[in-house]
């Protein structure tokens, strides 16, 4: 099988990361007043800035899944197998620290927010899931594309029964992973299954990017599937209600965002991989290589981590449409400068990855 870059992948996840720039931006500063949904243009904007989470996760199931793949097939998968199980527990422990707030534990306060689970906590325990079920199927490889497809839907399907979850008397730290209550963005529950899914579609990537006429159908399947997605899901649950009388089913479908969101994604993959050569080299792609040190900073100079002085402390839900928009190219450039010129947090965590893997088999 080929072993080149897929650049598709890179230009998937600068995109995603460019929308989730300007949508943190706007969202966090934009005034009451202007979140009208009898807005076109608002609502265009709420859509598109709803695709983005989704399609990290699915993104990150599917590079990290592949690799796996690649190195399994080269009859070693046990560095890259301790890599993904450190770089789960790493996104974890940054998800957590970007809630520190130095000044304020000095004056004696904690705020248990910083117990709130956002998206890198939830894509670090993805990756220890995915971890796992490459253990426990990777000497059966189509049982563990059915494993993944059959986890993402039931993921899906199930999400009516813990929407409203509220784990009282669970621990704070274990329940915030499971409820929104406490303040958590993002829960692993319905999430991780776009990383499922994503991971899916590694394995058809592994098993068949190396033959003829490969990317051609590929695209054509990202469209039509991810067009049934988004207008024949709904269909489809209900019709599976209608036929095995199970409410589940129904709820699903009265309510269906996930599946939804994940035929958006499709066809984001779809429309990125057709132009894939032209994207090959560009600053596309170096953005999409730069993710986590552009989240990293975003957030310190947005939310103000570490010292609780950051952009929303002064211009918190002020700005005009033309304000917030010019603020977010301007943020989205800045981020993007530092992130190329002077922050190495990808480099230094990678490179830290490697020492202490290299350690671990030495051991």
């Amino acid at each position: 099988m080929q072993a080149n870059r897929l650049y598709f992948i890179d230009a998937v996840r600068a995109f995603a990361i460019l929308m989730m720039l300007q949508g943190h931006f706007i969202d966090t500063l934009l005034a009451p007043g202007f979140r009208d949904k009898s807005y076109v243009a608002y609502n265009i904007w709420s859509y598109f800035r709803g695709i983005t989470a989704p399609t990290f996760f699915t993104i990150s199931g599917l590079v990290f899944t592949y690799l796996l793949l690649r190195a399994y097939a080269k009859g070693n998968d046990s560095p890259r197998i301790k890599k993904g199980l450190f770089r789960g527990v790493l996104l974890i422990g940054i998800g957590y620290s970007l809630r520190i707030n130095i000044f304020s534990w000095l004056s004696g306060y904690f705020n248990p927010y910083f117990f709130a689970v956002d998206v890198l906590q939830c894509i670090g325990l993805s990756l220890i899931i995915l971890v796992a079920l490459h253990l426990i199927f990777r000497k059966y490889s189509y049982l563990f594309s059915i494993a993944l497809f059959s986890v993402g839907c039931i993921c899906f399907i199930t999400e009516p029964l813990y929407r409203n979850l509220t784990l009282e008397n669970t621990p704070l730290f274990l329940a915030n992973y499971m409820s929104k209550t406490n303040g958590s963005v993002f829960t692993i529950l319905p999430w991780f299954g776009y990383s499922a899914f994503g991971a899916f579609i590694s394995t058809v990537f592994f098993r068949h990017v190396h033959r003829l006429r490969f990317k051609t159908i590929t695209i054509i399947a990202f469209l039509m599937a991810g067009y049934f997605l988004i207008s024949q899901s709904s269909w489809l649950l209900n019709e599976l209600y209608n036929v095995f009388d199970i409410e589940l089913f129904k709820l699903s479908a009265n309510y269906n965002y996930l599946f939804t969101r994940l035929g958006n994604v499709l066809i984001l993959f779809g429309g990125f991989y057709a132009f894939e050569v032209f994207l090959r080299q560009s600053i596309i792609a170096k953005i999409g290589e730069k993710t986590l040190s552009i989240y990293v900073i975003h957030f310190i100079l947005l939310y103000g981590s570490f010292t609780g002085y950051g952009i929303k402390r002064f211009l918190n839900k002020s700005l005009s449409p033309t304000e917030a928009i010019i603020g977010a190219a301007l943020f989205m450039v800045v981020v993007c400068f530092i992130s190329f010129h002077y922050a190495k947090t990808n480099t230094f965590l990678y490179n830290l990855i490697g020492k202490i893997t290299k350690t671990i088999n030495k051991n």
